[in-house]
């Protein structure tokens, strides 16, 4: 397939990837970025993590943005990056500019009953608290991701072990 043929996809985003400082280190580049809303989906804090989850939630609604141009290759990035904990599904976001609805890709919690689930997850007060460690070990993540795969564990004990118990915030 040729760049000109290249699919380009429209994922949304509603953690630590809303940051552009992070999309730096994950992509290499900032993709145009649009505010939106996700309905149909609740937003939660997971114990120990500096990064959320969403689930299914008829009367839920998550703010988010939606990363525009993700090519191929950076989609199986990000695949990478949210391991199985995560499923990649399409849905419905609405731009908050004009309040068009797209598809898009997102990362929903596979567990849906998972007891490390609690709470609201506030994107500002990560910003504040949590920014700098977070990208700290996500750099540290990309590092890993260069080591031959038989010989790395899993990226999830990368950010566990950087980011120590993170249920207090």
């Amino acid at each position: 397939m040729t760049t000109s043929e290249t699919q380009l996809h429209k994922v949304f985003v509603y953690g630590s990837f809303q940051e552009p400082d992070v999309h730096k280190i994950m992509l290499d580049r900032t993709p145009e970025i649009i505010s939106a809303t996700l309905p149909g989906f609740k937003r939660f804090r997971l114990k120990g993590r500096l990064y959320p989850c969403i689930v299914p939630s008829e009367t839920g609604e998550v703010h988010g943005k939606i990363l525009m141009g993700i090519t191929d290759e950076e989609l199986v990035n990000l695949d990478t990056v949210e391991g199985d904990e995560y499923e990649r599904v399409t849905v419905g976001a609405v731009r908050e500019d004009n309040s068009e609805k797209l598809a898009v890709k997102t990362y929903i919690w596979v567990n849906k009953d998972d007891p490390d689930m609690y709470g609201e997850w506030d994107f500002e007060e990560w910003k504040s608290k949590h920014k700098a460690k977070f990208i700290e070990s996500f750099k540290a993540i990309m590092e890993w991701k260069k080591i031959p795969q038989e010989k790395r564990g899993k990226y999830i004990d990368v950010l566990r072990e950087n980011v120590g118990d993170a249920t207090s915030s």
